[in-house]
């Protein structure tokens, strides 16, 4: 009995199989020599455009760019300065570009103060860069933010660059 199911399962999948790799042969056809003339420059062929090959490494390259560039804020503030209002122009032209790409904001600061006072300055900080880029046109519906307070430093160094470098609003992409 066993062996009549074991032969009925190899049917249901070897029978479908052979169905599926079977095919007929594709026709090759030729041109017939009266139809090419002399002046046909076909073996002549225009240049190739490069290949999407150096399109795609700059689209990775500017998705890289994208997601290793923070926006810094100075000591317990989330006012954006130039410089950062620079960078978030940058992503909002990127964001606006890769209509299919979703972020989440990350709000960070140093490791002084305390827990709950970093988590509220991490968020606000997120959401000055969110404001900022909804203002430049970048849907806020693209856009989540979150805060880690002092959680997760960039630099765990006790220096005031260190501190500096995690004053911070990083982009993820989802």
């Amino acid at each position: 009995m066993k062996r009549k199911y074991w032969v009925i399962l190899a049917m249901l999948f070897i029978v479908p199989g052979l169905m599926l790799t079977a095919s007929c042969a594709k026709k090759v056809t030729a041109k017939p020599e009266a139809a090419v003339s002399k002046t046909d420059d076909s073996s002549k062929k225009a240049p190739v455009a490069p290949t999407d090959d150096a399109a795609k490494s700059a689209a990775l390259a500017a998705r890289e760019k994208f997601m290793k560039q923070d926006v810094n804020f100075a000591f317990d503030s989330a006012v954006l300065d130039a410089t950062a209002q620079a960078i978030l122009k940058d992503k909002a032209a990127w964001l606006k570009d890769n209509a299919a790409a979703a972020t989440t904001i990350e709000g960070h600061c140093d490791e002084r103060g305390t827990v709950a006072y970093n988590v509220a300055l991490g968020e606000r900080r997120a959401e000055a860069a969110k404001a900022f880029l909804v203002n430049l046109g970048v849907p806020a519906a693209k856009m989540t933010t979150i805060s880690y307070g002092k959680e997760k430093p960039l630099d765990p160094a006790k220096t005031e660059a260190a501190y500096a470098k995690n004053r911070r609003a990083h982009f993820v992409l989802k």
